[in-house]
């Protein structure tokens, strides 16, 4: 094979892997989650309101809030399950610090948990839940909101 045969079969095969690689950030970052109030409430009282967008499926869920720059307060996302389970989030490629709460399934929160951008150790329900909210790190107590509140409207 000729020097310039190989120089153009380089230059073919990088210029292939960018585009792939621009088609699936494309997607990735214009692919839009539906978007559902969580409301969290103690004693009947509404404590706070989350405008959630909701990953439930696998690869909604895997993909979560990486690459984010930004989350405002009021605003997070819930990761629904098919059924409970021990929990485990890790902040691969997620520049924003989170606030997770791992919640049972009948939407009691079992566990406030503080995570830290590109920390890939696991952060784990300490039993088995049905959903995870991540909202910016702090949010929750912010708002009051603490272990055994109950989280609504998240079917």
């Amino acid at each position: 094979m000729s020097f310039k045969r190989v120089i153009k079969l380089r230059e073919c095969t990088r210029s292939m892997f960018l585009l792939i690689f621009l088609f699936c950030f494309i997607s990735c970052t214009t692919h839009k989650l539906p978007v559902r109030e969580i409301t969290i409430e103690r004693d009947g009282l509404v404590l706070a309101v989350v405008k959630a967008e909701i990953a439930g499926t696998s690869e909604e869920r895997t993909h979560g809030l990486m690459f984010r720059k930004e989350l405002p307060d009021g605003e997070g996302m819930l990761f629904i399950f098919e059924s409970d389970q021990v929990l485990s989030f890790w902040m691969k490629n997620t520049y924003i610090p989170l606030s997770i709460a791992y919640i049972s399934w009948d939407g009691r929160i079992i566990d406030i948990k503080d995570m830290y951008p590109h920390d890939e150790n696991s952060v784990s329900s300490s039993r088995s839940v049905r959903y995870a909210l991540e909202v910016p790190q702090g949010w929750f107590s912010r708002s009051g909101i603490r272990v055994g509140d109950v989280v609504g409207n998240l079917k």
